[in-house]
């Protein structure tokens, strides 16, 4: 058995992506992220819910079969396990239908994932859930309890509040955004786009956030602690589909921020090249060791772009 190590706890949606042939996989941005973070050998709970039903079943069994805790994943006996009808278009990007209504829109409250929190190394979570106001009820409650909240930034219209944003920015310790929700969020709050350091430095200050990533596609991926700025390339690969490459990014990163003694350089490595790993693969959560990745990560070194 892998050894693990350090602790994290994903809250959100998991779901099934139905593509286009009827094919089935298993997703949802926060689980993508437990599953990556599993893979690079951290011990990580997910907060979520599915429906009394055979799509909710095959979850569960889906993620006992990878090794991930279903434990805090409750069983909703009336709203149904969430699918997202997901398109793919010319340039492997894809595009989602989100259903509503669904067992994640209405996670509990309760003792047991209230107690894990007070011994989790970070808390992950992102926008999605709490369009429903139980689910953003039982995230604002459990933001209280963590001391290290990261909030992945996924804007789906019009599945998100930007007044909601604004209070959990400000209980964030970690923010990623990719440029697009960088720029929109800079919108948002009546600022004009000048250059993407004095973007950062004026959500930092508005936030009082001490990290934010920023993932810019082709040009790379920065980040920003407190002056530091550090800016790392993309990997080149032949891209198979870009599904889950950001969740990748972010698992990668904090699989080496949450071990002590870790540089910069190590957790921005860790990110670029698990992003670009699984962007050359299909599907977000593709099968893979933790030995697949890192012969990848020795044959595509990574410097930092000074």
């Amino acid at each position: 058995m892998e050894h693990k190590k350090n602790k994290a706890v994903c809250f959100g949606e998991v779901l099934w992506d139905i593509f286009p042939g009827e094919q089935r996989r298993m997703g949802g941005a926060p689980f993508n992220v437990a599953y990556h973070l599993s893979k690079m050998g951290v011990e990580v709970n997910m907060i979520s819910s599915v429906g009394d039903d055979q799509l909710g079943h095959d979850l569960l069994d889906k993620m006992n079969n990878w090794n991930i805790p279903a434990d805090l994943v409750q069983v909703n006996t009336e709203y149904p396990t969430s699918t997202v009808i997901a398109t793919v278009d010319e340039n492997n990007d894809a595009h989602y239908d989100i259903v509503e209504g669904v067992a994640w829109d209405f996670i509990d409250t309760t003792r047991k994932n209230q107690e894990i929190l007070k011994t989790t190394d970070a808390f992950v979570f992102g926008t999605l859930a709490a369009r429903n106001e139980k689910s953003r009820n039982t995230l604002f409650q459990l933001l209280e309890l963590s001391d290290y909240n990261v909030f992945d930034i996924n804007l789906r219209e019009p599945y998100y509040e930007v007044g909601m944003i604004k209070d959990v920015l400000h209980k964030t310790h970690l923010a990623k955004f990719n440029k697009a929700e960088m720029r929109m969020m800079l919108d948002f709050l009546g600022k004009d786009y000048t250059t993407e350091e004095d973007s950062i430095k004026y959500l930092q200050d508005k936030f009082d956030l001490k990290e934010i990533m920023v993932s810019k596609g082709s040009k790379g991926a920065l980040y920003a602690q407190g002056d530091d700025f550090y800016l790392y390339p993309t990997i080149p690969v032949t891209v198979k589909d870009t599904v889950g490459s950001g969740d990748s990014f972010l698992a990668g990163f904090l699989s080496k921020k949450l071990e002590k003694g870790s540089t910069v350089h190590e957790m921005m490595t860790q990110a670029v090249s698990l992003g670009a790993f699984i962007t050359s693969q299909e599907g977000a959560c593709p099968e893979y060791s933790l030995e697949d990745f890192i012969r990848f990560k020795n044959e595509y070194p990574v410097s930092a772009i000074s």
